[in-house]
């Protein structure tokens, strides 16, 4: 068995083995797991798999693709968590063997290896591969798409030899593009978009010199189009021109207005990739500075990485909408460079410096501090409860009946020990020991994080209300929140297509001549509310924050 093989395998079993287990141990989190889940749902509900619904009402601000994978994979294991998440963990499989290919041909197998390490012991990057949402197919296909057409101007400008862009430019264009589409069909034309602004910002820094040709690129754009006009294309011939519009409306609100409520100051994003995908992060500014690289071709992938880094960056702290997975494209570009520097360390080119040290104290500790003292800090609940939001709905989310038995301090301590053995051995300079170590040992610590404390997270946000959610399957009732939105009514009541368009009608439901019951919940609140005023709506009950009613059908 040849090398590239063997290690293909392996990381094939480490992505098993971290992402898959588990997927379906609590339930998907409002909103965005749940509202994709539901619209793969409804696709089955509907047998409508061409077009995207969520209440079963038209759903303009996402195109098909990952919810086709949703689908297909419920309609193998049922409708579930497991379901919903699993295409991901298959993503993040894909993913881990992918850089590792990538990095061998830039640098060699243990550049590979340590870029598919960073990429897995990264905390957000980590996460997401266990999450139903969007963004890691759509990343992939981004990166893919760019990566063969960074290959492609290598091939035209004959750098890198037959070994590393061993097809023609051709092929890379065509390739680029239709994966390019792919994306495009994952989350919508903000795909191009980026793309396009790497390719034009690398164009204006080689002032102006065709990198592809011109004919080159409209190819490119067109096997783009091409491909995802295989679902945009059709529905705009059947349908008219309602997607377009709708979705550049909800495009240019994501711009303009922070969507709702997800709001954030300039510099969120910055915090976000630091924290979040540490431990890659430390490593990853430091190869922003000068390093000896050899090769024309490995300097020009840093440029491009450069490039797209701060493409994704600047654009997104722009976007007024701050959501954490709206920078995650930043993962792949900041894992290389962790990589890099990684590399140059084993390789006694650059130092381990105290910049370094201090990074994985600091944040580390940060890490160490919050999972080791959270679950004693929630033995002391009256603590919690002062320093929280006063407003009934948060004092409510914390009177959450969970218990803590004090070993949910385990993973902080794992990871202190973890933290303090990278360090002994960076400084002894076993580098190779020191960075596997803390990469495999912060997967673990993701993981065992996860076991401990993602049930309980749920338990206090969110279990009261989709247990409420989940009493009312097989009820013939409607069940609807007030004064607050959520998917929950839709994927945990296994809701089913709309028989009485007045079910759609707020007033209706609240005054009208309701034909079946009706179950309201809303967040609590210090004021009574109108579901308190109205003589035929009776509450039924309170919990941790969320309050419940019943009309009854006259």
């Amino acid at each position: 068995m040849n090398q590239k093989l063997f290690y293909s395998l392996v990381l094939i079993g480490l992505g098993a083995l971290f992402f898959i287990p588990f997927l379906g141990g609590v339930r998907l989190f409002d909103w965005d797991e749940i509202n994709f889940a539901e619209c793969a749902r409804e696709m089955i509900v509907l047998g409508d798999y061409f077009h995207v619904h969520i209440d079963f009402k038209p759903f303009y601000e996402k195109p098909p693709l990952f919810f086709w994978f949703q689908s297909i994979l419920m309609n193998l294991f049922g409708i579930n968590e497991f379901s919903a998440r699993l295409p991901n963990a298959i993503c993040g499989i894909i993913t881990l063997v992918y850089l590792y290919h990538i990095g061998k041909k830039l640098h060699g197998h243990r550049f590979g290896l340590l870029w598919a390490l960073a990429y897995l012991g990264s905390v957000l990057p980590h996460l997401y591969f266990r999450s139903g949402i969007i963004d890691p197919f759509f990343n992939l296909f981004i990166f893919i798409s760019l990566v063969n057409v960074i290959f492609a101007s290598w091939k035209r400008e004959r750098l890198g030899g037959a070994m590393t862009v061993p097809k023609s430019e051709w092929t890379y264009i065509l390739l680029g593009g239709i994966v390019l589409g792919l994306a495009i069909l994952t989350k919508g034309p903000v795909a191009y978009l980026i793309v396009g602004l790497v390719l034009g910002t690398y164009w204006l820094l080689n002032r102006f010199r065709w990198f592809i040709t011109p004919l080159q690129f409209l190819a490119f754009t067109a096997a783009a189009s091409a491909s995802s006009l295989i679902w945009y294309g059709l529905d705009i011939y059947l349908h008219g021109p309602t997607l377009v519009r709708e979705f550049l409306a909800y495009s240019i609100r994501l711009f303009s207005t922070p969507d709702a409520g997800h709001v954030g100051f300039p510099g969120y994003h910055i915090i976000i990739l630091l924290i979040g995908c540490f431990p890659a992060s430390i490593f990853g500014i430091r190869a922003f500075g000068s390093l000896f690289i050899e090769r024309n071709y490995q300097r020009e992938f840093r440029r491009w990485m450069l490039i797209l880094f701060w493409i994704v960056l600047i654009l997104f702290s722009i976007v007024q909408s701050k959501i954490v997975h709206y920078s995650s494209l930043c993962y792949f570009p900041l894992t290389y460079f962790a990589s890099l520097t990684l590399l140059q360390l084993e390789e006694r080119k650059i130092q381990f410096n105290n910049w370094m040290r201090a990074g994985l104290l600091v944040v580390g500790g940060i890490y160490v501090a919050a999972i080791a003292g959270l679950p004693f800090l929630a033995r002391r609940m009256d603590i919690v409860k002062a320093a929280a939001d006063q407003d009934a709905f948060t004092q409510g989310n914390l009177n959450a009946k969970v218990e803590w038995t004090g070993w949910e301090a385990f993973p902080g301590i794992w990871l202190l020990i973890i933290i303090t053995l990278v360090l002994i051995w960076y400084n002894q300079r076993e580098m190779a020991r020191a960075s596997v170590t803390l990469f495999i040992g912060m997967a673990v610590f993701i993981t065992l994080t996860l076991w401990f404390f993602i049930g309980r997270i749920e338990g206090i946000s969110q279990d009261a209300a989709m247990r409420f959610f989940e009493r009312a399957q097989g009820q013939n009732v409607y069940v609807k929140t007030y004064g607050y939105h959520s998917y929950g009514p839709y994927f945990y009541t296994q809701k089913q297509p709309v028989t009485n368009p007045n079910e759609y009608n707020l007033d209706w439901l609240l005054k009208g001549r309701i034909d079946k019951d009706v179950l309201f919940i809303r967040h609590a609140s210090e004021e009574p509310t109108l579901l308190d005023s109205l003589p035929d709506v009776r509450k039924t009950g309170e919990e941790n924050g969320f309050v419940f009613y019943r009309r009854k059908a006259k």
